[in-house]
């Protein structure tokens, strides 16, 4: 009697529990692989993020139809940290301790990476960050698949220099205001200084996330242009706010001939918003472009076509691949081949297998991970924009850059180790 009562017990619990989905946890964690997707679905930085969170589910499905990894099917977590900065830091430590994910690929601006840096530190979690950005960090828990500053930002600067790029002598350093436009001008004044540039040729301005009206600083820049100089603009505006800027230097007439734009954070994505033709001639200095012509570059753009109508997004015909979606790519597909390498997802594993890990990228090139300090060695393009958004390359790297996190115009860096601390 007593023996039926236990099992008549044991059969409400487990209905009960079965009834809130609990009884299949036990099973379901083991037979995949958790990955965290950290991305802005909403606010400012969504029109830049919500590509990447398709990016990673895509490549999620093609990696679970080709076997997954480890034998295990990749279970996709994907959280809206809605661009609230501290926001991220909770969604991060929610994927990490209640979702128990075993990688993280996500955030976008400097700040919202560095508001999770503590959380992966603290939890040892794995974070894979796929924008540029402007160094001056090396973390053991994170790998950075986007370019430092000597991969876009320095060699931007030379081109517009060079006579190829149209010998500029003045420069307009003009961004939000966050910390990866500030550190990155940084250290493009102390470059330019290096090259001989004066104080009075340099003007630098800042716009708050979400900034619409270009209208003054436009007029600035065209005052500043007009002193006689042969003047640039570098544009570390992130977000949506580069519509209204782009709109207004068309309303402007500021055409690339007269004062050339040169963007860290704009790509094809960007540009969908945006009434191109006043536009073509201005530059953007990236990593990928989508116009580059090889066959991993095909594969690439077919299959996010192909995963955007089946997904129904919206402007399915119209979508594009751009350099932060390729870094992405990259990071996902390294990251699996390291569990595979290392035969286990624990992160003090998968990070000693990540060293020198390569890629066929869709760049055309092959990238690798470097040995110690968790960023890639990628090649640099310059494109100018076309007629219809796209780039047309017009300067490039003959192979893969090593990364340099700690750029040498910043006094002391060369003390510092290139890896990580403490690992």
């Amino acid at each position: 009697m007593k023996s039926r009562r236990t099992f008549i017990k044991a059969t409400v619990l487990s209905a009960a529990l079965a009834s809130i989905g609990l009884t299949s946890l036990g099973a379901h964690a083991a037979d995949t692989i958790k990955v965290g997707i950290l991305h802005s679905l909403s606010g400012t930085m969504a029109i830049s993020e919500t590509a990447l969170k398709e990016t990673a589910l895509m490549t999620i499905e093609e990696i679970n139809k080709a076997g997954g990894v480890l034998g295990k099917k990749l279970e996709p977590v994907v959280v809206d940290p809605a661009s609230n900065w501290p926001l991220f830091a909770e969604k991060a430590r929610q994927l990490l301790t209640k979702d128990k994910v075993d990688v993280t690929f996500g955030c976008w601006t400097s700040v919202s990476r560095k508001s999770v840096l503590p959380v992966y530190k603290e939890l040892n979690g794995l974070l894979f960050y796929p924008v540029q950005y402007e160094g001056e960090e090396l973390e053991k828990n994170v790998f950075y698949t986007g370019a430092a500053p000597n991969q876009q930002a320095i060699p931007a600067v030379e081109y517009l220099m060079s006579k190829d790029g149209g010998e500029a002598k003045r420069f307009v350093l003009l961004g939000t205001d966050y910390v990866y436009p500030r550190t990155t001008n940084k250290i493009l004044r102390a470059f330019l200084k290096s090259k001989g540039v004066a104080e009075a040729d340099i003007m630098e301005e800042y716009t708050p996330f979400g900034h619409s009206d270009y209208q003054t600083i436009i007029a600035k820049i065209k005052k500043f242009a007009s002193e006689g100089k042969k003047t640039a603009v570098v544009s570390t505006i992130n977000g949506d706010s580069n519509v209204p800027f782009y709109k207004e230097l068309g309303n402007a007439g500021l055409k690339a001939t007269d004062v050339p734009v040169v963007a860290f954070s704009v790509g094809e994505e960007e540009l969908r918003g945006v009434d191109t033709k006043p536009l073509v001639g201005h530059l953007a200095a990236w990593n990928y472009f989508q116009s580059l012509k090889n066959g991993e570059n095909s594969k690439f753009i077919k299959m996010y076509k192909d995963w955007a109508v089946k997904q129904k997004l919206p402007n399915a015909s119209t979508v594009v691949t751009n350099d932060p979606m390729e870094a992405t790519y990259i990071g996902i597909h390294m990251w699996k081949q390291a569990v595979e390498k290392a035969k286990s997802t624990d992160v003090d594993k998968v990070i000693a297998a990540m060293a020198g890990q390569t890629f066929k990228a869709p760049s055309g090139f092959e990238v690798k991970m470097d040995e110690k300090n968790h960023h890639l060695h990628k090649p640099v393009f310059i494109g100018e924009v076309k007629a219809d958004g796209q780039f047309n390359v017009v300067w490039k790297t003959p192979g893969p850059v090593k990364a340099q996190p700690w750029s040498p115009f910043i006094a002391g860096n060369d003390k510092k180790k290139d890896e990580p601390e403490g690992k």
